[in-house]
């Protein structure tokens, strides 16, 4: 367990890092008349969310998920059927939906990570598209390939439905807020610990005590619980799913591991870092490159992407504490010149 402390990064949540979280207060003021912008930025916080959900078994334990989307889609679809049959609230959806998420990622979980590296990778893949073909077949009660529409309730905070994006803003905000306090808490306490034993090597985390099944189902539990949750947010915010979409490698699943990927894996603020970057990306290439050229922003956005990743395969978190690291050892060894005799 020596060696999983040592590998620790560094996760304080520091004032500065405190300072720029409440920075994110800004945009529904500042964007207020701006609706495009304003629903930008509110992605940006779901992505980071989505982000941190899958960085708790990703990124602390390195543990690649690719079918991430089946725990959103069940999350979206969930809530929004017990809308439309029971008229229950999107909030006690949003409940149910996180339990139906974490019980599904027990389910999942203990044939699947039995599994290492690349064939988890593809386990998971193939469960979130079984959930996709399901949803699909069964049309009569999920609405199959022509998708559900959310029940429209006006103006409702009950019903999780609003006029205008500042509201949706805020409780992504929240939202953000809750999952990076979980993942902090995670990352300091004895699961974290265990994950970082299992990420630096599965056998020694073994052979030091660690039982690494029940950490990656714990880990794969809460990352769950947390995609469902966004999953409702998702369906509220966009008053439309369809399976494709929601339960779909590129849309989510990928995404997600993306986001983290590029902020920094095993890092609280990674997400929302890799998130600032790639979601607004996103959204300028699909506005810019329009008709015959649709296909180049993929292209671009891809080449991007391919990029940053190949310069810092460790994050920009990562490239930004070792540059002020070097920065300090500098100024240190200059101080140390300037006071020799």
């Amino acid at each position: 367990m020596k060696n999983a402390k040592n590998a620790r990064p560094t996760q304080r949540l520091s004032p500065w890092g405190l300072l720029a979280f409440a920075a994110l207060l800004l945009p529904p003021l500042v964007l207020e008349n701006n609706g495009y912008l304003l629903r930008v930025a509110t992605l940006t916080l779901m992505y980071a969310g989505l982000g941190g959900a899958w960085n708790l078994l990703g990124g602390f334990a390195q543990q690649i998920s690719l079918g991430h989307a089946a725990f959103f889609g069940l999350g979206a679809y969930t809530s929004t059927i017990l809308l439309r049959d029971l008229g229950l609230s999107p909030w006690i959806g949003m409940l149910v939906a996180a339990a139906l998420a974490g019980l599904a990622s027990l389910i999942i979980g203990i044939p699947t990570f039995r599994l290492r590296g690349h064939y988890y990778a593809l386990g998971t893949l193939a469960f979130a598209e079984v959930l996709r073909i399901l949803f699909l077949y069964f049309r009569s009660f999920t609405g199959g390939a022509i998708g559900l529409s959310v029940p429209y309730m006006g103006d409702s905070f009950w019903y999780f439905q609003f006029y205008g994006n500042r509201p949706y803003y805020v409780v992504a905000l929240a939202m953000l807020a809750v999952t990076m306090y979980l993942t902090h808490r995670v990352s300091t306490g004895p699961l974290g610990y265990r994950l970082r034993a299992l990420r630096n090597s599965h056998e020694a985390a073994e052979v030091v005590g660690v039982d690494t099944t029940r950490a990656k189902l714990q880990a794969n539990f809460l990352s769950a619980v947390l995609a469902g949750a966004y999953g409702t947010f998702y369906a509220q915010y966009h008053f439309f799913i369809d399976p494709d979409t929601v339960f779909g490698l590129m849309t989510f699943s990928v995404k997600m591991a993306l986001i983290t990927i590029l902020g920094g894996l095993g890092n609280v603020w990674g997400p929302l870092v890799g998130a600032a970057i790639l979601v607004p990306l996103d959204e300028w290439t699909n506005a810019v490159f329009t008709g015959g050229l649709a296909g180049a922003s993929r292209f671009i956005y891809g080449s991007l992407l391919i990029v940053l990743i190949l310069w810092q395969p460790r994050g920009l978190l990562y490239w930004a504490n070792r540059s002020l690291e070097r920065l300090r050892e500098r100024r240190t060894g200059a101080m140390g010149e300037g006071v020799r005799p």
